[in-house]
């Protein structure tokens, strides 16, 4: 039976920018290898296209049964496989895709191997089995399973050789790689040579320049192969970047807007939030930091103290602060900088054992956040209690549902640490409670002030709360809200 997903023609959203973005598909998936993860690196490929804001990607994971009208959507392909052959008529569909006019582009793991098998002079020498013959004319290469191979992996110089091409226009000379140097590749008639890297003897190397990028036609399309892209370090270079992504906006266009430095994160916008983020006086788990990554609206830095953190110039130089640190007290210097922040219309964030913070500061807990952890009993109200590993679901309220903050997050169950017995003030407004006999019934909710923009989220001690969508979207959404941008 013909697998369905390989049936399914791949849809492409047609966007309303200009230029169009570009319709890339990536051919992936079906082996497990210990090297060549394609599970690991066709994500960060695909988020690297996605960030330049220049490509629109899917990815097909079973090509097995793929035909010409499941690639009809697409501008250009990407090989990311290292497996058993697709078949005849699967191979057929993907050159006369080629053929028409489109663009391919392969890179490393399939220059060579025993799972496409090794084609030279027209003969498939794995176990005596018909190969794809056409595929060395598809990449501009031809190779002796006896000879090729690389030396020892080391950082490496790739020289472009061809500066006027539109791929390396505008391009460094050349850039530092840091994967296996392929050597002893018999490239075909035609095959343009973009980049060499000089193989060197005491790596094991031949002692020669060898291709490292190069392009060629096939029928009416154009392909481009990189024989760099070991592993994830190997493509997070710089240059391997640059490469990968304007060779496949060349192969599917013919030209390069692209600019010559690529990241594999969005570029910040114009008018992203400028997040300051305090730690200090507890503990937490590392994938805390992983809230704030990823994004191209929110830009932040780290302060490891308060002192460190509220200077005179905050208010100046960030449009919200997330405090996730933890201390009663706080100096003068600093009490001024940060009412003169809030004063400004800043915005606040505070998440989690941060509800500790500054309470000596009746102003900060009463007016700003509302509400205080007793750490200690005070006059007359008992101190506040804690628990570890508690599962708490936090819904929203109903009456604030629309609220910027809570927009499309729905209920989040977690396992985190429950608050019970602290004091909130009685102006705050509530947007997530929960009805655990361990936990207080507010969960998020806004300061009593409304002319802050403060919020607190009381959760956020586990690293499996931190990683949790929900969580991750509501804290993005506060970051936003606070900062006056959701409205």
């Amino acid at each position: 039976m013909t697998r369905l997903v390989a049936l399914m023609t791949i849809c492409f959203t047609a966007g309303g920018a200009s230029p169009a973005p570009i319709r890339v598909l990536f051919l992936t998936g079906q082996t497990d290898l210990p090297y060549h993860d394609w599970r690991v690196s066709t994500p960060f490929l695909r988020g690297v296209l996605a960030a330049t804001g220049r490509f629109d990607v899917k990815v097909l994971e079973e090509v097995r049964g793929v035909t010409p009208a499941t690639l009809a959507g697409a501008d250009v392909l990407i090989l990311n496989y290292n497996g058993p052959r697709w078949g005849d008529a699967t191979e057929s569909a993907i050159e006369e895709f080629v053929k028409s006019g489109k663009g391919l582009v392969s890179f490393h793991g399939v220059t060579y191997g025993e799972f496409y098998g090794q084609v030279f002079e027209k003969r498939w020498v794995a176990g005596g089995t018909k190969g794809w013959l056409a595929y060395p004319g598809i990449i501009g290469a031809q190779w002796e399973p006896s000879k090729i191979g690389h030396g020892a992996r080391h950082a490496f110089t790739v020289k472009w050789v061809d500066r006027g091409h539109a791929i390396s226009a505008g391009l460094e000379e050349s850039f530092l790689a840091n994967d296996e140097l392929y050597h002893k590749l018999d490239l075909l008639p035609g095959t343009k040579v973009l980049a060499t890297a000089f193989s060197a003897p005491e790596t094991g190397g031949t002692g020669k320049d060898e291709p490292i990028v190069w392009t060629t036609a096939f029928g009416r399309g154009r392909t481009v192969h990189i024989t760099l892209g070991h592993d994830l370090s190997a493509m997070s270079q710089p240059g391997f970047l640059a490469a990968f992504s304007r060779g496949a906006e060349w192969a599917a266009t013919g030209a390069v807007t692209l600019p010559a430095r690529i990241t594999a994160e969005p570029p910040p916008r114009k008018d992203a939030v400028r997040l300051l983020v305090v730690t200090g006086g507890h503990s937490y788990p590392p994938a805390f930091y992983t809230l704030f990554e990823g994004y191209d609206d929110i830009v932040w830095t780290h302060a490891a103290s308060p002192k460190e953190a509220f200077t005179p110039t905050m208010k100046d130089n960030f449009d919200a602060v997330l405090l996730h640190d933890m201390g009663e007290t706080i100096g003068e210097t600093e009490m001024t900088s940060l009412r003169a922040f809030v004063e400004a219309g800043k915005g606040v964030v505070s998440t989690h054992h941060a509800i500790v913070d500054y309470t000596s500061w009746s102003w900060w807990y009463q007016e700003v956040i509302g509400g205080k952890f007793f750490v200690n009993a005070v006059d007359g109200h008992p101190k506040s209690s804690y628990k570890e590993g508690v599962e708490i679901i936090a819904r929203p309220v109903a009456a604030m549902a629309s609220h910027p903050v809570i927009r499309g997050v729905g209920p989040v169950p977690v396992v985190d640490e429950a608050y019970l017995g602290m004091w909130h003030a009685g102006g705050i407004r509530v947007l997530m409670e929960t009805d655990h006999p361990l936990n207080d019934r507010p969960v998020v909710y806004l300061g009593p002030n409304p002319s802050f923009r403060a919020i607190y989220i009381q959760l956020g001690h586990s690293a499996g709360t931190m990683r949790h969508p929900g969580y991750r979207k509501l804290v993005r959404n506060a970051i936003l809200w606070s900062a006056g941008r959701l409205q």
